[in-house]
């Protein structure tokens, strides 16, 4: 008896070690688990950025060294002129909230720096009018008198302090603009930043003339007491 229920109790643990080599031999697969991909959310300058041109990118991203090498240009002949006009020629001013109220503006343009041998380092021009109003979700900016008359819109950025402008310029006796992007040669590309309470600046970065910086002041037009 003894015998055979240690044979019994082998066969026990023979079936108990196929059944366990078995189960060890089984086909394994592996779960793959595929990722689910979520695209970022828009950022603000993907709007303007998805507008502008490759000439105007590139010059918008030099905008800091176009500050450093206007205002080196024009230091050395009119370091007076440019510390007279105080936050208006200082790279790093740009206060908050730099959205302008629709209106009618005296501005007034400052050229820095020498594209040219010829050019002058440093040109202050007569003031003349220009106008911010809206069209649709958007502020824009005309020039409303002069032989060169800039227009354009502002864009939101993820730089907080200032708007993207992107514009062209209207000439001669021109009615209308061209559209940004018609006429690469009048294409215009900067940023507009509020440098003080009721004081604007549009900063265009390498324009397509004769200097390296040019800078226009904008201040409201002062309502008249009826």
């Amino acid at each position: 008896m003894v015998r055979f229920a240690r044979c019994a109790r082998n066969a026990v643990l023979l079936v108990t070690a196929m059944a366990a080599t078995g189960c060890a031999t089984k086909p394994h697969h592996p779960v793959v688990v595929v990722p689910e991909v979520i695209a970022p959310p828009p950022t603000k300058s993907s709007v303007w950025r998805g507008i502008v041109t490759d000439a105007d990118q590139d010059r918008l991203g030099r905008l800091g060294l176009a500050w450093q090498s206007a205002l080196a240009d024009a230091r050395k002949e009119f370091a007076t002129d440019i510390d007279n006009e105080g936050d208006l020629l200082r790279p790093r001013a740009a206060l908050p909230r730099p959205e302008p109220t629709p209106g009618s503006y005296n501005c007034r343009l400052i050229k820095l720096g020498k594209a040219t041998p010829a050019s002058k380092a440093y040109e202050s021009f007569k003031p003349f009018f220009c106008y911010v109003e809206i069209e649709g979700d958007l502020l824009t900016i005309v020039k409303q008198t002069g032989s060169q008359r800039p227009a354009g819109r502002l864009w939101e950025d993820d730089d907080s302090n200032r708007l993207i402008f992107l514009g062209s310029l209207a000439l001669g006796d021109e009615q209308q603009p061209l559209g940004y992007g018609d006429d690469p040669k009048r294409d215009m590309a900067g940023v507009l930043e509020r440098v003080g309470p009721f004081r604007w600046r549009l900063v265009i970065p390498w324009p397509q003339s004769t200097s390296k910086l040019d800078v226009f002041e904008l201040t409201p037009v002062a309502i008249q007491p009826k």
